[in-house]
């Protein structure tokens, strides 16, 4: 049970919302690893209830209410009076059961919660560390349902901080690139921070990071003491407890079983003990996948890759804390592994079905290797994502993916701003980038939605067989739109104004004027669009690309904003 008393809102808060008024409830078992908010968060969800019956299988006197009872009934009766509340108000009762690993038992009394008292609402939580040490505990197959709390997300964080004006900015798409700094800023102290709700709290009361260290501490001391509360030998806890040393220096990297940490523990050893530390939600071990299309097949022959809980633990831990501090882009920190750590945990953040997981994607050949950061499942599309630094990466992995992927896009995050460019393989196949802010990892779907309106969901459906010669990133020629006058748009009577005034430079019209990055397409849209129409000409005719060429608005432009035009 985490120390966070004062709650600060959870997104998942709308999901047990949802659940309570669905007709077909089943009880609800809560998942995830230890300290991450489950049980702050169902107490504030008891809140919306006229009773909350809140147990804790970790107090005797609480575990002794399941001892010794004939039937369902009985029991509640018994819960019911021990806590003082009215069975005549069961329909607006929730029954919150704590740490439930702690008695199989009562994990499996739940089913009968479903088909008896169906009106109660019953939700139950644990670590269930103790999967990964022999105890018996399996759950009732079709009578429960499961969502998993992950830590505090970006999104969350700044309703948190009370940042009201930021979280507005965020949800906005495409996001005004006014707000992108701001964002930016925000968005590295989270990085710093990391998502452990106490943690947060901690530091949004107090605005010290100086003092988070005990937590960290403390945090890492109960994944600790959980091993030595359930190990049944001393060998076995000194193997969990490496493992979970190691998992935290070994996250964001690909890493072999077979003598992990330099150690001489047997690579089936570890691979248990990481596979169950796996089911307490602690860790992923993420698979490379070698397809571009679903359904994502991991191959397990292939070397895996640590996803650690909380990319703030990782900080504290590997000594990171300062690097992110003094940087303006977080791929220059620890080799880039640091924002590639935390956009996957920015992507799981808003995941709370238990099967759903982290994907990346290799290809190997010799001398020629390829790797894509992630691949994400969407639309019943697989879509590639890279974490990259700067504006001329040449992304050639990226670029080996799409040559074999029925796609034509692709997303990067990184730490510039939001840009999409029009771009093809060497082979000669014609893509999109959408290059995002990483603060808006956890809004990737969102702009997947927005770019398919931008440039139509669907690729060419034609064959396309990739040839091996080296990548090249090379900008594709766009097919000239032939503009009509009745498909101007606000912004290019935006233009029209601004030009009224005097001859303005396209940097000046397309930054300033209308919020948007200076960029080829954003030139051929607004700009192009209105000098071929005779709307708006050049200044220096003689010399187009000069460094004081500017735009100046015709007379049939002027007839044209004043709404004139026959």
């Amino acid at each position: 049970m985490g120390k966070e008393e004062d709650m600060f809102y959870r997104n998942q808060l709308k999901e047990l919302e949802a659940w309570r008024s669905s007709p077909t409830r089943k009880p609800l078992v809560i998942r995830g690893a230890r300290q991450v908010g489950k049980t702050t968060l169902v107490h504030e969800f008891g809140k919306q209830f006229k009773q909350y019956i809140y147990i804790n299988l970790d107090q005797p006197k609480d575990a002794e209410l399941f001892e010794d009872f004939e039937d369902i009934q009985q029991l509640l009766t018994r819960i019911f009076l021990e806590k003082r509340f009215l069975q005549q108000y069961i329909s607006d009762t929730l029954l919150f059961i704590d740490e439930i690993q702690e008695s199989p038992k009562v994990v499996n009394l739940l089913r009968y919660f479903k088909e008896e008292v169906p009106q109660l609402a019953v939700i139950a939580a644990g670590s269930m560390l103790e999967t990964l040490l022999g105890k018996n505990l399996t759950f009732p197959v079709g009578r429960v349902e499961y969502k998993v709390l992950r830590p505090v997300s970006f999104d969350e964080f700044l309703k948190a901080s009370g940042e009201q004006q930021l979280l507005e900015e965020f949800h906005k798409t495409p996001i005004e690139k006014y707000a992108e700094p701001a964002l930016r800023d925000a968005f590295h102290t989270y990085a710093l921070l990391g998502g452990m709700p106490e943690v947060v709290q901690h530091y949004v009361t107090h605005t010290d990071v100086t003092a988070l260290g005990p937590i960290y501490d403390s945090l890492i001391k109960s994944y600790l003491d959980d091993a030595e509360k359930y190990a049944k030998s001393e060998q076995q806890l000194h193997l969990i407890r490496f493992a979970i040393h190691q998992a935290i220096k070994k996250a964001g990297h690909r890493t072999t079983f077979q003598r992990f940490g330099n150690s001489n523990y047997p690579s089936k050893a570890i691979g248990e003990v990481l596979r169950a530390l796996e089911k307490t939600h602690l860790l992923h071990i993420l698979y490379p996948t070698t397809g571009t299309t679903l359904p994502v097949e991991p191959d397990y022959k292939k070397t895996p890759r640590i996803q650690f809980l909380d990319t703030g633990l990782i900080n504290y831990f590997a000594g990171l804390q300062l690097d992110v501090l003094g940087t303006k882009d977080l791929n220059s920190v620890y080799q880039g592994k640091l924002i590639e750590h935390l956009v996957g945990q920015e992507l799981l953040s808003f995941q709370s079905l238990s099967l759903q997981k982290l994907h990346f994607w290799v290809r190997y050949k010799k001398q020629s290797d390829a790797e894509v950061d992630f691949v994400y499942p969407y639309r019943g599309k697989l879509i590639p994502i890279e974490v990259k630094s700067g504006a001329k990466g040449h992304l050639k992995s990226l670029q080996v993916f799409v040559d074999r992927s029925p796609l034509h896009f692709a997303i990067r995050f990184y730490a510039g701003s939001r840009q999409l460019d029009e771009l093809k393989t060497s082979s000669g196949k014609p893509f999109y980038l959408l290059s995002l802010p990483y603060f808006l990892a956890s809004r990737v779907e969102a702009y997947i939605n927005w770019l398919a309106a931008e440039i139509g969901w669907e690729a060419d459906t034609n064959d396309f067989i990739a040839t091996d010669h080296p990548i090249a990133y090379q900008k594709a020629k766009p097919a000239e739109k032939q503009w009509a006058l009745e498909e101007l748009t606000p912004k290019h009577f935006s233009i029209l104004e601004l030009c009224a005034e005097g001859p303005q430079k396209g940097k000046f019209l397309l930054e300033k004027g209308l919020g948007l990055t200076y960029q080829s397409r954003n030139k051929r849209v607004y700009l192009k669009s209105l000098v071929d129409l005779g709307l708006l000409e050049l200044t220096i005719k003689n010399n187009i690309k000069s460094k004081q060429q500017r735009y100046a608005i015709t007379p049939k432009g002027l007839k044209i904003k004043n709404r004139t035009f026959v």
